[in-house]
């Protein structure tokens, strides 16, 4: 598991991550969510070992990482922002390296080596160096380098950046069948990788924590939870018409597509009285949508209302 306590980095005046307090458990997949300049990335550095807390702690499957850092680290995969390595080693010959900087050897690291490129689709360039490849292949290297030695934890900075819609998909089927067994904890600040890879959020802002809920929990704080939205062709059906049924709270119609929205007041269901509505209009409805919620609605909310102070 990852654990942090009032996990803090300081740079003189500017508080870059202020008081983090996290806990991943395994088969958890962790989404550290946050606009540019939140601090995500330094809180990661700081729980790999790679940036010493000014104040705090931060633990790698029970191992503190100051005062136990190499047991810390061999339970660690982390893939940091911009997957660096070494240019100019060919892909074969950094993850070698890192084979043995892990100590994965014999007939299982080689088994293991070979599984890690097929999944990674790695078999193409491994004799290319690496400062030749694209982005994306880049990322994939980096993605290859953190799993090889098959660690209960990883830490994925950015993990499908600069990957075509292919490649995320790849690379996100591989990291939810690594979750089952893993704790993962992914830095991003994409609404789209937290729908697609996490069963836990938790948003910051200016280095504080600002939310810890499921995705799920998170969306029913949108106005939108429980919203009914439709298309309709003509106009058979009036906002006034809409606005008499007793659960409506009010309804928006967008002026681009002519969209309706109909919201419910606080706890109250409005689809089958709407629906019940439409059909004694005879309206023509292409398309009908029960709202689950909007967490970018709710991400801008969040992050925008804490009266953050100057970013990171």
């Amino acid at each position: 598991m990852i654990e942090t306590e009032q996990l803090t980095r300081c740079y003189g005046s500017l508080t870059a991550v202020d008081s983090l307090t996290l806990r991943a458990e395994p088969g958890q997949v962790l989404g550290l969510l946050g606009p540019n300049g939140a601090g995500k990335s330094t809180a990661m550095r700081m729980i790999a070992g790679f940036l010493a807390p000014t104040s705090g702690t931060a633990r790698v499957c029970g191992h503190d990482v100051r005062r136990n850092p190499v047991a810390a680290k061999k339970a660690l995969g982390y893939l940091p922002e911009g997957a660096p390595s070494y240019g100019e080693m060919t892909v074969r010959e950094f993850l070698s390296f890192i084979a043995r900087v892990r100590s994965v050897g014999g007939d299982k690291g080689y088994r293991r080596f070979d599984e890690v490129i097929s999944r990674l689709q790695l078999e193409e360039v491994l004799d290319q160096p690496i400062g030749m490849l694209s982005k994306g292949l880049r990322r994939r290297v980096g993605l290859a380098q953190a799993i090889l030695h098959n660690p209960p934890v990883l830490m994925l900075d950015e993990p499908t950046d600069g990957l075509d819609p292919n490649q995320k998909h790849s690379v996100r089927m591989l990291i939810d069948a690594m979750a089952r067994q893993r704790t993962i904890l992914i830095s991003t600040h994409l609404l789209e990788e937290v729908h697609a890879l996490c069963n836990r959020v938790a948003i910051i802002a200016n280095g504080r924590l600002l939310a810890d809920a499921t995705p799920a929990e998170l969306e029913r704080q949108s106005r939108y939870h429980g919203a009914v939205s439709f298309s309709a062709q003509g106009s058979g059906v009036s906002r006034e018409m809409l606005a008499r049924i007793p659960e409506v709270a009010s309804v928006e119609v967008d002026p681009l597509d002519g969209r309706v929205t109909v919201f419910p007041r606080e706890g109250k269901p409005i689809l089958e009285e709407v629906q019940t509505l439409l059909r004694t209009q005879n309206l023509e409805v292409s398309e009908i949508q029960l709202e689950r919620g909007r967490l970018d609605e709710v991400f801008r909310h969040i992050t925008t209302s804490a009266h953050p102070g100057p970013a990171a």
